[in-house]
């Protein structure tokens, strides 16, 4: 019995096959999905809620976005004590959270809150989150290279108007409604 996010390597024959998730425990497999058919509510649901934690910071991220929901697993799991809960901007608490935070700044980059109600966006906040998550104290002094913070806000900016091509590159493709495709244009 396997619980939720743990990864299987099915193999057949010598042949490799595509991982496996189960997105709850299930003796069958009959819930079983590959790692691209991964919705936004299964991340959802592995994640922590402000109201689970509600004093850990909260990362603000685009639950619509293959790549978004890759790096906030990794986030989880550099994470290990609790220290932060997550949102998807799609959710109606972003905006009670965050009032002076529109849709559009949303869309542009991740987002962390404190729990002082201090609000990091982009590079900022990967610089906060080097800080407070030991996992990630390795990158902290390169981050924090004094006067370095525009080039790190230069690149996340790149990486962050890709990054819907990104993950279709990665072979992870859109929901069915295409959400990826109307950004490929950009």
């Amino acid at each position: 019995m396997a619980r939720t996010g743990q990864l299987k390597i099915a193999t057949k024959k010598g042949q490799r096959l595509k991982p496996v998730i189960k997105t709850r425990e299930s003796t069958n497999g009959a819930d079983l999905r590959t790692g691209s058919q991964l919705s936004e509510q299964s991340v959802r649901n592995e994640l922590a809620s402000p109201q689970d934690f509600p004093d850990a910071d909260v990362v603000i991220y685009d639950g619509d976005c293959v790549f978004c929901r890759g790096q906030v697993r990794n986030l989880k799991r550099f994470d290990g004590k609790n220290r932060l809960a997550y949102l998807s901007l799609h959710d109606p608490q972003v905006s009670e959270l965050c009032p002076n935070l529109t849709h559009e700044d949303l869309m542009k980059q991740m987002y962390v809150v404190s729990p002082d109600k201090k609000i990091f966006g982009g590079a900022a906040a990967l610089r906060y989150l080097s800080r407070r998550l030991p996992k990630l104290w390795l990158a902290a002094p390169f981050l924090h290279i004094p006067f370095s913070l525009p080039l790190w806000q230069w690149t996340y900016d790149q990486i962050a108007k890709r990054r819907y091509k990104i993950a279709n590159k990665n072979g992870q493709s859109c929901d069915s409604e295409g959400t990826c495709k109307i950004h490929f244009d950009e």
